[in-house]
């Protein structure tokens, strides 16, 4: 399982809403909603492999909700999410199950099957609100636009 998360001043995520679309409309002039938006806090880009299980869902979650990328008062990265008052917003990502070693074209072997993911994505989404963090999501397999301020900026790559 991998989480790619991003330090955010805010974040939101959108999906397109009740519009058909003609030859004749791009699909930017859809309208669209916001199913889950944070101020401070870490956006979490999440991608299930096909090896995954709840346990290593539940260690990565761990590892996101006490990842210490916050800035302490010395400046130091040394607080975590929760320490902050900061919130998730989880997105499922599942091209960060790509193999790209090969070639010029990705390759989703790697990837769960969408059943899989959409079952771990949703548990990993429940499990950081267990944890007691305020947690905002996407929409599973959606065709989305996700907005940031990423504040720093900060990104890591965190695997289990």
């Amino acid at each position: 399982m991998i989480g790619l998360i991003q330090r955010v001043s805010s974040a939101s995520v959108s999906v397109a809403v009740g519009t058909e679309l003609d030859a004749c409309h791009a699909a930017d002039s859809a309208q669209t909603e916001v199913i889950g938006e944070i101020e401070q806090g870490l956006l979490v880009l999440l991608g299930v492999e096909q090896h995954d299980t709840p346990k290593t869902m539940a260690k990565l979650a761990e590892k996101v909700v006490k990842y210490r990328v916050f800035s302490d008062e010395q400046g130091k990265m040394n607080l975590n999410v929760q320490q902050v008052g900061g919130r998730l917003l989880v997105v499922s990502q599942f091209t960060l199950a790509a193999d790209t070693q090969r070639g010029l074209r990705p390759s989703f072997s790697k990837a769960a099957t969408p059943d899989q993911a959409k079952a771990l994505y949703q548990a990993f989404v429940q499990y950081c609100r267990d944890l007691g963090v305020d947690t905002q999501a996407g929409s599973f397999g959606a065709d989305m636009q996700v907005s940031l301020v990423n504040d720093g900026p900060v990104t890591f790559s965190l695997q289990v």
